[in-house]
């Protein structure tokens, strides 16, 4: 009966180390790696503050050694022009804002006037009023578009100081406008 018992436990012995070589056996577990770090593409990660603008390349030293009444008069930035009795910002103003708005980001520097204009109908307190408010909706939207507020300042002649002294709609429409004026680079 030992001997029987022997064979027995040894053949079940057999038989466990026989399941247990033909299991399959787990894949190693491997801790996760670390994502690379972001590849440094074209694109910035986006960013709750404004970051500054890029210095000047080589070829901003052009614009940049110019004169102050040399850069007024090349016209770099564009006037926003409005509607009678209006202070908010047509489709076309806004066109020339955001041209205005990139060049004046490439130029981190530059200091911008914005005179607010208006025609010669109203009273000069009614004017004066209109122009202060064009020209803050025109550094409201530069502002928006990321330009630093600090970099423009606003002021109004309202009817005192025409583009054009003809008294026609023709006219009045030019003197209708947010102007710019380079005032420091």
């Amino acid at each position: 009966m030992c001997v029987t018992r022997s064979l027995k436990v040894a053949a079940m012995l057999g038989a466990v180390i026989a399941l247990a070589a033909g299991c399959k056996k787990k894949p190693p577990t491997t801790t996760p790696q670390a994502a690379p770090p972001p590849s440094s593409s074209t694109e910035a990660p986006p960013s709750t503050t404004t970051a500054p603008p890029p210095p000047p390349s080589r070829g901003d030293a052009g614009v940049l050694s110019e004169d102050l009444q040399t850069l007024n008069s090349k016209g770099y930035l564009k006037d926003a022009f409005f509607d009678f009795d209006k202070a908010d910002l047509r489709e076309d103003a806004r066109t020339a804002l955001a041209a205005d708005a990139q060049w004046l980001k490439q130029y981190g520097s530059i200091r911008v006037l914005i005179e607010g204009h208006a025609d010669e109908r109203g009273t000069e307190e009614y004017n004066l009023s209109l122009g202060q408010k064009r020209a803050s909706s025109v550094k409201d939207y530069l502002v928006s578009l990321g330009v630093e507020g600090s970099r423009v300042n606003t002021v109004s002649y309202g009817k005192a100081r025409p583009f054009c002294a003809d008294h026609d709609d023709n006219c009045w429409q030019q003197n209708r406008r947010g102007h710019f004026v380079i005032t420091g680079k």
